[in-house]
């Protein structure tokens, strides 16, 4: 403060107050004149710029002057006095294109410095502005210094001021990546290499949470050491630098994560592959990452993953060959290979050669004699050998045969050579060893099968004619005697008669047809002579044997012994009839019935009824309360025998109907009652037979069932939910709407004018579906219980009115059924229904066959003709022929015929079963 400010202020208040109003005019001409003064300004405007070493600077110097437009040679000066130069500027054509201006000569002389980069420092006029910037781009310890702006004012004022640029080196990263990868089991040390000056510390976080130096974990200079990593040290580590005199702090995020080495855990020691065939080997490896699997050849040092005929997967380790070769023998190593390690292992591929049979030949011997079937294979290893029958899976042991003695199995190997045979022996070989033999040669490489033939040669054999029944002829008909011999070589057959050979007889009426294996004599009795026993003797070099075939007269049956009624009704009768005696090979092919009405005397004017032997005997189309008289005949192929059982029947009154039978078969799967099971939730046909009438035609059928259920045996029916139908001209109802899994007890009745049948009952239940009966808790009727109610009413009226017109005019429903049951019963049908066919036996099969066509058929059912090899042949299908019946037969036949499935009821001739020649 001037002289002014040291007066004493409190003299005068008048004083003071012009003192202070001088020193702010004071003040204000000072300041005044300090703008006036021409300065250079450096923003930022600190004198100490702090940098960190790499980063990238500017500078700024401003003229504060009062007449800007007298400023001249403003420039910098870097820290060694040198003017900082302005950025290279490239020529610019008119155009405003560049000009290429080459750094290099043609002879790669340099002859320019290349101007197209940034030099390190360098300064630049700021747009719309006075100022001059100084960039550095990149800041190098030695840009430390004193940088000075100068410039000249008014051509004779040197205006200068200065800024000092410190430099220090920042924290930088120089060994610290981000991801890492320790090995199991191993000690590791997390790198992480900082550099700065001045130098940082370092500390560990994991998880937030600061690591401390202890058994587990050490914080070294270069990292963080882990001890025996396990996949647990698997996570996120932090690694922070701090450099305390700049106040740099720097985290780096480092993740890590174990890897194990590669382990084999599969390979075996010696692989087989087969020649020829294609072949896959596993090598399987562990590790982390997932190891890549090679496979090398060790002979030729290749890997087999670029050859021919080889395919390599590199992550599962399967090893492919499509077509093994002999040179594909030899050691394999696989090597298993990730970013932890490499492991390899060895392993020897032996290749396997497939059997194949060279030798196998037919063999024949003689019975009781000894047969060996020889098989003899290559292969590597050798193969072994064995044998079974052909059609059976079971093989001969090697030795001698538990179950058979006689048969033995040879086996010899021979390994260098890759050979191997095997003999099956057969000791007193009999007729059933004959047949076809499997060889099989069998290693590890595969299977080979051969079959050869042994044949059994034995003499002449007629023990298939034994049981056989004698031949039979009758009326001059010619026979045919077939004389079959099994025997291996073929015999050669002779027929004898009366100790004589037939062909030295010359006789017309034996003909011999064919001298072996078979032969046929054709025999046409004309005389009882020729009804005789007859020769058959078969040769072959191991022996000769004989056998009787007799040819005898045929007969008609004798007359039937009996015949019993077992069930009558109103309109028929079934009878039980009993077989009269036959003779072995002449069988009853028939039973007929003779009836007619007992007041008729005459029979020629009888009704006439055939059956099948096995078929039901029922006789139909009866009088109601009328007596009849029967008789019955048997008949085979010779024809009809005589009448027997003379016996009179009556037939009972007209009345209802007999019961129906239901067609269901019912399962046994309730402990009192079987039950049909119908196939579905919510319906069921009931089907039936028709039963007999007993006089009256059935008129309807009446079909009632009820849902309930059993308890305690006793069956409860849900008497508001029965319903009741009547069914006319048909033998089936379908009951609908039922409910799913419920038992229903149906009763089925029939009806005619007299009234109903006895009811057939059966118990159905239907399959589990959506519907549920369910018990109501009140009794409520329904819409169906009301219709039926007021449908009866109207029918309970219908009745009143036909009563009273009945009554009072003979008309109306019930006069005409009166008036029907006054109808003659000759008008009744003849003809009634038979039933279903269902419950009846079926017939035992009656045939007959015939081995050529040339010669007459042959009655006896002979095995067919061997031979040489053992393989029968095949005989023809038998024939079956009707039973001729005479024109002049009964009159008014009838005839039941019943196949196995159905009855055939048709007037007409007698026809029964016939299967003589």
């Amino acid at each position: 403060m001037g002289p002014i400010g040291k007066l004493k202020l409190g003299q005068n208040p008048m004083a003071t107050a012009t003192i202070a109003a001088v020193v702010i005019l004071m003040n204000f001409i000072v300041i005044a004149s300090a703008a006036d003064v021409p300065k250079l300004e450096i923003f930022p405007s600190q004198k100490v710029q702090r940098k960190a070493v790499g980063q990238a600077m500017i500078l700024t110097c401003r003229p504060n002057v009062p007449s800007p437009n007298l400023v001249a040679d403003l420039q910098w000066k870097d820290n060694m006095n040198n003017t900082i130069l302005p950025k290279p500027i490239v020529k610019q054509m008119s155009n405003m294109h560049q000009i290429y201006q080459p750094v290099y000569d043609s002879k790669g002389h340099r002859i320019r410095e290349n101007t197209g980069r940034n030099p390190p420092m360098f300064t630049e006029y700021m747009t719309g502005t006075e100022s001059l910037a100084l960039i550095i781009n990149h800041l190098s310890v030695e840009m430390e210094g004193k940088y000075y702006c100068t410039a000249s004012y008014a051509t004779n004022e040197i205006l200068e001021t200065s800024v000092t640029v410190k430099t220090y080196v920042g924290i930088t990263w120089t060994n610290a990546p981000e991801n890492q990868n320790p090995i199991l089991g191993e000690d590791y040390v997390v790198r992480c290499e900082v550099k700065a000056d001045p130098n940082p510390t370092i500390d560990w976080l994991r998880d937030g949470d600061q690591i401390r130096t202890g058994e587990k974990y050490v914080v070294e200079t270069n990292g963080l050491l882990i001890r025996n990593v396990q996949e647990s040290d698997d996570g996120i580590y932090t690694c922070r630098a701090a450099v305390l005199e700049t106040g740099e702090l720097v985290e780096r995020t480092i993740r890590v994560e174990v890897y194990s080495r590669p382990a084999i855990t599969y390979l075996p020691t010696t692989l087989e592959a087969t020649e020829g065939k294609p072949f896959s080997a596993n090598c399987t490896a562990t590790g982390k990452p997932v190891p890549e699997i090679f496979w090398i050849k060790d002979a030729t040092q290749q890997n087999v993953a670029t050859a021919d005929r080889f395919q390599v997967n590199p992550l599962t380790g399967v090893l492919n060959i499509n077509s093994v070769t002999q040179d594909d023998y030899g050691t394999y190593t696989c090597i298993a290979k990730n970013d932890a390690g490499v492991v390899d292992q060895k392993t020897k591929l032996n290749v396997l050669i497939t059997p194949s049979i060279h030798f196998l030949y037919n063999v024949t011997g003689d019975s009781q004699k000894e047969i060996a079937l020889t098989c003899r294979a290559k292969g590597r290893p050798a193969p072994e050998i064995t044998f079974s029958r052909w059609g059976s899976d079971d093989e001969y042991a090697a030795g001698v045969q538990v179950d058979d003695e006689r048969i033995t199995l040879e086996q010899h190997f021979d390994e260098e050579k890759g050979e191997s045979s095997g003999t099956l022996r057969i000791a007193r070989a009999q007729r059933s060893d004959d047949g076809l033999y499997q060889c099989k040669a069998r290693n590890t490489g595969g299977t080979a099968y051969a079959t050869g033939h042994i044949t059994v040669q034995f003499p002449p054999d007629f023990s298939h004619m034994k049981d056989l029944p004698p031949v039979f002829s009758w009326e001059e008909r010619k026979v045919n005697l077939t004389c079959l011999a099994m025997s291996i070589p073929n015999a050669t057959i002779e027929w004898r008669w009366n100790g004589k050979p037939l062909k030295d007889l010359n006789d017309k009426n034996l003909q011999i047809v064919g001298t072996g294996p078979r032969s046929d004599l054709i025999v046409h009795p004309v005389a009882r002579q020729y009804y005789s026993v007859y020769k058959c003797v078969a040769t072959n070099i191991l022996g000769t044997s004989q056998i009787d075939i007799q040819l005898k007269e045929a007969r008609v049956p004798e007359p039937v012994p009996a015949a019993e009624p077992k069930q009558l009704t109103a309109t028929s009768i079934t009878f039980d009839i009993r077989s009269p005696p036959v003779e072995f090979g002449m069988p009853i092919t028939a039973f007929t019935v003779q009836y007619k009405e007992a007041i008729n005397p005459d029979w020629s004017t009888a009704m006439n009824r055939s059956w099948s032997p096995d078929s039901p005997y029922i006789v139909e189309g009866l009088k109601p309360q009328t007596m009849y008289h029967f008789r019955f005949a048997a008949r085979n192929q010779v024809g009809l025998g005589m009448w027997g059982v003379n016996t009179q029947q009556s037939t009972p009154k007209r009345s209802a109907p007999e019961e129906p039978k239901p067609l269901h078969s019912p399962v046994q799967n309730d402990i009192e009652e079987p039950v049909v099971v119908s196939p579905y939730s919510d319906h069921f046909e009931l089907r039936w037979s028709v039963p007999a009438d007993n006089g009256e035609p059935i008129d309807f059928y009446q079909v009632k069932y009820c849902p309930g259920v059993k308890m305690a045996g006793t069956w409860h029916e849900l008497e508001n939910q029965c319903q009741s139908v009547e069914v006319a001209d048909s033998t089936s109802y379908e009951m609908s709407r039922l409910a799913g899994n419920t038992y229903y007890r149906i009763e089925l009745r029939a009806h005619n004018i007299i009234g109903f049948s006895s009811p057939a009952s059966v118990i159905m239940k239907t399959t589990r579906g959506i519907d549920v009966i369910q018990m109501a808790e009140r009794q409520v009727l329904s819409s169906a219980s009301i219709v039926g109610i007021a449908v009866g009413g109207v029918l309970l009226l219908l009745f009143i009115v036909d009563l009273l017109c009945c009554v009072t005019i003979n008309m109306g429903v019930m006069a005409s059924m009166c008036r029907r049951t006054k109808r003659s019963p000759s008008e009744i049908d003849e003809e009634a229904k038979l039933g279903s066919p269902n419950g009846w036996r079926f017939p035992k099969p009656n045939c007959s066959g015939q081995l050529v066509k040339e010669p007459p058929p042959s009655p006896l059912p002979l095995p067919p003709p061997v031979k040489l090899g053992g393989s029968p042949m095949v005989s023809p299908s038998d024939e079956k022929q009707p039973l001729q019946t005479p024109t002049e037969s009964i009159k008014q036949n009838s005839t039941v015929e019943f196949d196995g499935k159905f009855v055939h009821s048709r007037s007409g001739e007698i026809i029964g079963k016939n299967s003589a020649v």
